[in-house]
């Protein structure tokens, strides 16, 4: 298991593999779509805050427009150096985080490219977590017998709709606005969503990660790859599941070619 406090950015791929990540354990995955010749526009991030506490997050750069891989790992280094601030001050680490996105924002609208990302992240003192996400990539908590005890809600019109229940999530998954997103980092209008504290169970599974997870395989399926087993062994499944969703459409199931990154969290368990 290897060391924390690493960025994972500018890179095409990123071979699923274990993160000490405070009381628990991380596995990380990051690939470039498969139908672009361009690079990844994802990025990723571990950082150990204390002697329990760790911040993961997940950046998505926008494709289509410029510098989408710039922007998100831009953000990431603002929220490691909001964190790194926060610690010599005595910060409380929620105020640390949000000071990141608040960074983040500034400097990826600063480029004055037309940059932006999405931006996910979630901290964790192996007891609880508390999630905080701009734009589409997000967050799904579990516990070892399926049940969805955390849902992020994506900042777009599809997700606003599945919020209201005008949308089901079967619907949302192939409606044909789902790429628009509403609030990203890079928007002098950006907001943070943040959700309450919640409290972990043992074998409760935590993932974080771009659109191209969750455009490709629904909730109830990722919960189904990811509730049991190893943790590293089910990330493996559920790459190799979505890359085949990618490559090969097929009727009645999801297929959106997409950079995907994974961060699947758990406490204390393989």
């Amino acid at each position: 298991m290897s060391a924390c406090n690493r960025i994972f950015e500018g890179t095409d791929h990123v071979q699923a593999h274990i993160e000490r990540a405070g009381k628990g354990q991380a596995v990380i995955y990051s690939a470039c779509s498969p139908d672009k010749d361009s690079g990844n526009e994802d990025a990723a991030a571990i950082f150990e805050v204390g002697a329990e506490q760790v911040v993961i997050a997940v950046a998505d750069g926008l494709g289509g427009l410029p510098g989408g891989d710039k922007a998100s790992a831009l953000a990431l280094r603002a929220v490691r150096d909001s964190l790194s601030s926060a610690k010599e001050q005595g910060t409380p680490l929620r105020e640390a985080i949000l000071a990141g996105f608040d960074r983040a924002n500034q400097m990826v609208t600063t480029l004055g490219d037309g940059s932006a990302t999405t931006l996910v992240v979630l901290e964790t003192d192996g007891h609880t977590v508390r999630s905080y996400h701009v734009g589409d990539s997000g967050v799904l908590a579990f516990g070892g017998r399926g049940k969805i005890k955390m849902e992020t809600i994506a900042h777009s019109p599809v997700g606003y709709a599945v919020e209201a229940g005008v949308l089901t999530a079967h619907e949302a998954i192939d409606h044909e606005d789902r790429h628009i997103v509403s609030n990203v980092v890079g928007d002098p209008g950006m907001h943070v969503g943040m959700s309450s504290p919640l409290r972990l169970r043992p074998r409760d599974t935590v993932v974080l990660a771009s659109d191209g997870l969750f455009d490709n395989l629904h909730a109830h399926e990722i919960v189904e790859f990811l509730r049991r087993g190893p943790l590293l062994k089910g990330v493996k499944a559920i790459t190799a599941e979505c890359n085949k969703r990618m490559k090969e459409p097929r009727e009645g199931r999801p297929s959106k070619p997409d950079d995907v990154t994974i961060v699947a969290y758990r406490c204390g368990a393989s």
